[in-house]
């Protein structure tokens, strides 16, 4: 399954491509012992989740010494593959749940992710400030929006200002009305995968949140 992530992603360097190969495999093993991943999903864990987390890194490639938090990672999406494509940026995964932060740290391990930091940790905790923060549809925008606020740096390094990066999925009229500045990428001009048919990445400004 490398080579769906090589059909987009061509420049990886060899521990890339390692990085990635390796990666499906660790999360099979790690879901037979803590369920992070459901049983029919884990087969396409390439499609589904893998490429699916990357579609951040077609919006915005994060330049070195970025700081991302994400919030509500579970198994560590989209932060785990988003630290194999950004060697140079640091991540902060956190999770309520205990056991799906030992998964994440199981696989960072694995694959020998010097860029990861995981923690079990609810965002409304968290006293550090970030350049991004990323999540993959943890719940509606209006509540999350209050877990994250405050939690960026004043100062931009990136094409775009500091903010959050949000996967979501199917039609987002009535959860993105109290956010009109919000910017909406769908994920099908990226990927050609039947999929990613509905699914988006959401922009939104720290100063819109």
């Amino acid at each position: 399954m490398i080579n769906l992530i090589l059909k987009y992603f061509p420049d990886l360097t060899e521990k890339q491509i390692e990085q990635f190969t390796k990666v499906g495999d660790l999360y099979k093993e790690w879901n037979n012992q803590i369920n992070v991943v459901s049983r029919k999903d884990i087969d396409e864990i390439y499609t589904n989740h893998i490429l699916h987390s990357l579609a951040i890194a077609k919006v915005m490639e994060f330049a070195d010494g970025t700081s991302v938090l994400d919030v509500g990672t579970g198994g560590g999406l989209p932060g785990i593959p988003l630290a194999i494509l950004f060697p140079n940026v640091q991540f902060h995964l956190v999770d309520s749940i205990g056991k799906k932060i030992k998964v994440v740290q199981g696989v960072a391990d694995g694959l020998g992710l010097t860029n990861v930091k995981a923690e079990q940790k609810r965002a409304e905790e968290i006293k550090d400030k970030y350049d991004f923060v990323v999540s993959r549809a943890v719940t509606a925008m209006p509540r999350f929006a209050e877990w994250i606020r405050g939690k960026f740096k004043k100062d931009s390094i990136n094409p775009f200002p500091n903010g959050l990066l949000y996967l979501k999925g199917g039609d987002l009229t009535e959860e993105l009305a109290d956010f009109p500045n919000a910017i909406l990428f769908d994920i099908s001009n990226f990927f050609d995968e039947d999929f990613y048919e509905t699914k988006k990445v959401v922009y939104l400004d720290k100063k819109d949140i």
